[in-house]
């Protein structure tokens, strides 16, 4: 058999997810850091791909959106600890009680400070150092994205961050019920592409985006980062992968 069944899908979520919290905390930020550097690099392609198409909006939001998912394929065949990805894999293994409560909460701290760390490291020094974003098209492009991303209200961002997150754990989802690497980057593509596509929040992603466009000079304070930004959006990524992929497939396939 090529592919899991779903049922399958969510058992094999009970070993990834008690392994995930059971890591030590060195460990989660080292796997953290490259996570958050792996998104960052998908995003930087993604500037600099997708913004250098001006004739057409329609298809440089496609190129944007088509080569982004280069991150969370490294993330996910590579490994790495993906906050939002984590999202959906320990939730089952903690509701079914192979994970602990507060080996999942662990993992989702220390893992979003790594991601935060290597999404900064590849903005600053990999994308503003090495002048790749700092040109145009690409500087007016980094300052346009991160001041758009603070201008939304609090309940925008949520739901976008929740619609963000429930396509991305089921892409994780579809990578773990593929049982070769092709099969695996094919089910990480359709829903990446098409989380960016739509013009969702994925809360690593953005701590790329939005400090490479303050590197930049956009008009974004730290505040807005955090608060306007960072927070609605990681409640909405829990809240869609944790509860729209976790929970409910662990009530539909994974309930004794």
């Amino acid at each position: 058999m090529a592919f899991k069944s779903p049922k399958a899908i969510v058992e094999a979520t009970f070993n990834a997810g008690k392994a995930k919290a059971e890591k030590g905390i060195p460990e989660l930020l080292v796997l953290g850091f490259l996570a958050g550097a792996f998104i960052a690099f998908g995003g930087l392609l993604a500037i600099l791909i997708g913004k250098a198409v001006s004739f057409d909006p329609g298809i440089s939001r496609f190129m944007f959106a088509g080569v982004f998912p280069v991150g969370i394929m490294l993330v996910v065949i590579a490994g790495s600890e993906l906050f939002t990805g984590n999202c959906g894999v320990i939730t089952p293994a903690a509701l079914k009680g192979t994970a602990s409560w507060g080996g999942l909460l662990k993992n989702w701290v220390f893992v979003y400070i790594g991601n935060f760390i290597g999404a900064l490291f590849v903005a600053y020094c990999l994308s503003y150092l090495t002048g790749l974003a700092t040109g145009e098209p690409y500087l007016s492009a980094t300052k346009a994205i991160a001041e758009g991303k603070v201008s939304k209200t609090f309940i925008q961002l949520f739901f976008r961050g929740l619609g963000c997150n429930w396509l991305v754990c089921l892409g994780v989802w579809l990578a773990i019920a593929s049982d070769d690497i092709t099969g695996k980057i094919w089910g990480l593509w359709f829903p990446i592409m098409a989380f960016v596509g739509l013009g969702f929040e994925h809360s690593v992603a953005n701590m790329f985006f939005i400090p490479l466009g303050m590197f930049n000079g956009a008009n974004v304070s730290i505040g807005q980062l955090l608060f306007t930004n960072l927070l609605p959006v990681t409640l909405g990524n829990i809240v869609g992968g944790a509860g729209f992929v976790g929970c409910i497939y662990w009530w539909l396939y994974g309930r004794d």
